[in-house]
């Protein structure tokens, strides 16, 4: 995590979850750098309520039975529990709360060695910004064997409840594939959107196969998302929030392994299936209502963020050198530009002189393998 500055305060979190860490955030005095305060993402009692289904209501088919009979026999996994912080918190200072979302469990998907629901993995959390208390949580996947954690960062908004009620809200945009509208007083989760990739196979366990040690399965989403790590962005004018997708069926692979002491701990690999779906997509949907008002079809998946301005225009780059812009209320295509190399990151905005700019870089991607580069393009907007 990046730090982020506020009254007085540097929070910073840690990232790591497929080693085998216990994740955090801290704050430190920005004066004299001493610990304030800390917050450990994994509780001592990581177990939970033993949840059977996921934030929009599907069965995840855990074996709870299992899972308690692992616990009597080995205890409470918490140390080694994972539980990092990908992304800077939110900030509300009126109510001196933060909040932001935790990743995965760790090992990613060996589930049988870490029983429970891995509290607060996967989850939205909110602290007390002066004592990094907790104020409240909620949990999206309990016990997640998919690697479809929380990573991309938190956003406040404003939104109506299930009442027609205008309140304070923050929102998540998941690997999942849906966004989570989440009411700030105390988590709730209000509504979540029409997914915005398919669900076909999400919560598909593993099967075997050879090896006969190994169990492997197709899954869509693949574990990059939905929407990965890739910060989402919002027009209030229009109640609408702004991702992009990636879309990749991949095979799910579990091999049980010891904890290897700080090396990376994935308890099995998940890769793309030849031939398999490789696509992405540019989805706004109105946060008020949770429908998806327009989205476009992007030819490769798509990660780095987007960028919606006042002006009502949308930007986002492609992982095939194209920086776009589009019409925040219906999605048509303004204006594009070939930067040369994937545009896999977020757009920004600023002003100089009394004129705007729009910058973004254009290096590629490992992740989706799109093509390497390493420019920063700026241009101005007439």
């Amino acid at each position: 995590m990046a730090p982020t500055a506020v009254d007085g305060k540097i929070l910073i979190g840690t990232n790591g979850g497929e080693y085998g860490i216990r994740g955090f955030v801290k704050a430190f005095d920005a004066n004299d750098g001493h610990l304030m305060w800390t917050f450990n993402t994994i509780p001592e009692n990581s177990v939970g309520v033993w949840a059977t289904k996921d934030a929009t209501g599907r069965d995840m088919h855990r074996d709870i039975a299992a899972e308690k009979d692992a616990l009597a026999k080995n205890g409470d996994p918490y140390k080694t529990l994972g539980g990092g912080v990908w992304q800077n918190p939110s900030i509300d200072l009126a109510t001196r709360r933060i909040y932001f979302v935790v990743g995965n469990p760790s090992p990613d998907l060996d589930g049988a060695i870490r029983p429970g629901d891995n509290l607060y993995t996967d989850s939205l959390v909110s602290l007390d910004l002066d004592t990094g208390k907790l104020a409240c949580y909620f949990q999206y996947v309990a016990h997640d064997i998919w690697d479809l954690d929380a990573v991309s960062p938190t956003v406040l908004i404003n939104s109506k409840d299930e009442h027609g009620k205008t309140v304070p809200a923050v929102l998540h945009a998941g690997k999942t594939g849906y966004i989570y509208v989440h009411d700030r007083k105390d988590c709730s989760l209000i509504r979540f959107s029409e997914p915005m990739v398919s669900q076909k196979d999400r919560w598909v366990l593993p099967t075997p196969t050879q090896p006969l040690d190994a169990k492997s399965a197709r899954m869509f989403p693949g574990a990059n998302g939905g929407v990965e790590w890739s910060p989402i962005a919002t027009n209030p004018g229009l109640s609408l929030a702004y991702a992009i997708n990636l879309e990749q069926e991949m095979t799910y692979t579990v091999a049980s392994a010891p904890y290897p002491e700080g090396k990376l701990w994935l308890g099995g690999a998940f890769t793309n299936v030849p031939g398999g779906v490789q696509a992405g997509n540019v989805t706004a949907v109105d946060y008020d209502t949770g429908k998806i008002k327009w989205q476009v079809k992007t030819p490769q998946p798509m990660i780095g963020g987007i960028l919606a301005t006042a002006g009502g225009v949308v930007f986002a780059g492609e992982s095939n050198g194209w920086f776009k812009a589009y019409d925040a209320k219906n999605g048509s295509i303004l204006w594009k530009f070939q930067a040369g190399a994937g545009v896999n990151a977020p757009p920004s905005s600023y002003t100089v002189g009394g004129k705007q700019f729009v910058a973004v870089a254009a290096g590629g991607n490992v992740q989706v393998d799109s093509k390497r580069g390493n420019s920063i393009v700026a241009f101005t907007l007439d």
